[in-house]
């Protein structure tokens, strides 16, 4: 006789939590938020409007809970780069993992579009400092500790290259030549490190 374990309370909650959040990110990639309807995301999720309004308080809160997600999983492909050589060379690669994570179906619109028009953009912009701008200020306050980067104001610095590295997300979810993109990051990053 096969004995199956029960799912805790809290095990059940999270679950369903991560179900809705998936069917969400589902739902707001292929039809957009507003045409998103709560009755859309309980189906999507197979769970009912109670459930829904038990983990989030409305389709707004359960955005920014994919928002929070998909910002995560962005910081975590950066994180896991691989950072062979110098500060500079692990600030390089960490770009191109950005790029590259940012090419998963849906998500620069989410995160660079969607985000800001139904968050604003001082939401969207501390969920990205929390994630996404805080690698950028870890590699560059290294390569500067390591004496291989000009002493820049770290935070003003994360920002303009964040504001760099959207950019090319948008442009090569369009389309636009990444070997140019690429290029061209590497040098801003590399206009900065100390002659040798």
């Amino acid at each position: 006789m096969r004995v199956t374990k029960r799912r805790t309370n809290p095990e059940r909650s999270s679950a369903t939590r991560s179900g809705l959040i998936a069917a969400a990110r589902q739902a707001f990639v292929v039809h957009g938020y507003a045409a998103t309807s709560t009755p859309d995301l309980v189906e999507a999720a197979g769970v009912t409007r109670g459930a829904l309004y038990h983990h989030f308080a409305d389709k707004q809160a359960l955005f920014r809970a994919v928002i929070e997600a998909e910002s995560a999983e962005v910081a975590a492909e950066i994180e896991a780069a691989p950072s062979a050589g110098s500060p500079i060379a692990a600030l390089v690669a960490g770009g191109e993992a950005y790029l590259q994570a940012m090419a998963a179906p849906g998500r620069t619109r989410l995160l660079l579009v969607d985000a800001p028009a139904v968050l604003g953009q001082e939401q969207a912009d501390a969920i990205d400092s929390r994630n996404g701008v805080r690698t950028l200020r870890d590699g560059l306050q290294a390569a500067v500790d390591a004496g291989v980067l000009r002493r820049v104001p770290i935070e003003q610095t994360a920002q303009l290259f964040g504001a760099a590295y959207d950019r090319a997300a948008l442009a090569l979810a369009r389309g636009d030549d990444r070997a140019g993109w690429l290029a061209a990051l590497r040098a801003m990053v590399e206009g900065l490190a100390l002659p040798r």
